[in-house]
């Protein structure tokens, strides 16, 4: 089975088992063993799919500002694990493919295979949410139509974005193409980083 073929499976599985409850408080029950590439993807879309549904509730314009607050701190926490998360499963990458020795011509990509793979988890929830807006009857025939519109991009896009991931990998395998893990040094949450939190001045 192809990497993405196993990623969008499990994407679907994921948002499928998050809405049974639909509920960002909800206990995540991943079914697959740790450390198991498996366990990495359900785990990196129920982050997301969780995220997805707190970004809804910011929005919402009578939220109280306290609430509004406690909001926007899980959110910056949730994309912090996402991150730390993304990088993990790069790491894994990097570990199966230790052995390869690139090509002399070998190139980099302008992205690692797990923040291509970030890409996908989202767009699952986009077509997941898309589609049931055109599974809605209280719209008018024009917006219906505009969402079908947009789902079918979506869907185009899924396929093109999975194709891509997949020549990566396979490129990276036959030492066509190498990669590095960036670690992503976020500032913002940093006590030692973020002049806010050690007590320096605003600038």
């Amino acid at each position: 089975m192809k990497l993405t073929s196993l990623c969008n499976r499990i994407f679907v599985q994921t948002i499928l088992d998050y809405h049974r409850t639909d509920n960002v408080d909800a206990p995540i029950q991943n079914p697959y063993p740790q450390g198991t590439i498996e366990y990495y993807l359900y785990l990196k879309n129920w982050i997301d799919t969780v995220q997805w549904h707190l970004e809804d509730l910011i929005r919402d314009p009578n939220i109280d500002p306290v609430a509004a607050l406690a909001l926007k701190r899980r959110i910056d926490s949730s994309n912090q694990d996402r991150t730390d998360l993304v990088e993990r499963i790069d790491s894994y990458f990097l570990e199966k493919h230790q052995e390869v020795t690139p090509l002399p011509d070998a190139t980099i990509n302008t992205e690692s295979p797990a923040w291509a793979i970030d890409r996908l988890s989202i767009l699952a929830l986009k077509i997941y949410h898309m589609n049931d807006e055109v599974q809605r009857t209280d719209t008018t025939p024009e917006q219906h139509a505009a969402c079908e519109r947009k789902l079918n991009v979506l869907l185009e896009q899924q396929v093109d974005l999975s194709l891509a991931i997949d020549q990566l990998l396979t490129d990276i395998a036959a030492g066509r193409k190498y990669m590095k893990v960036y670690r992503q040094m976020k500032m913002y949450n940093d006590p030692l980083l973020n002049p806010i939190l050690y007590g320096g001045k605003r600038v």
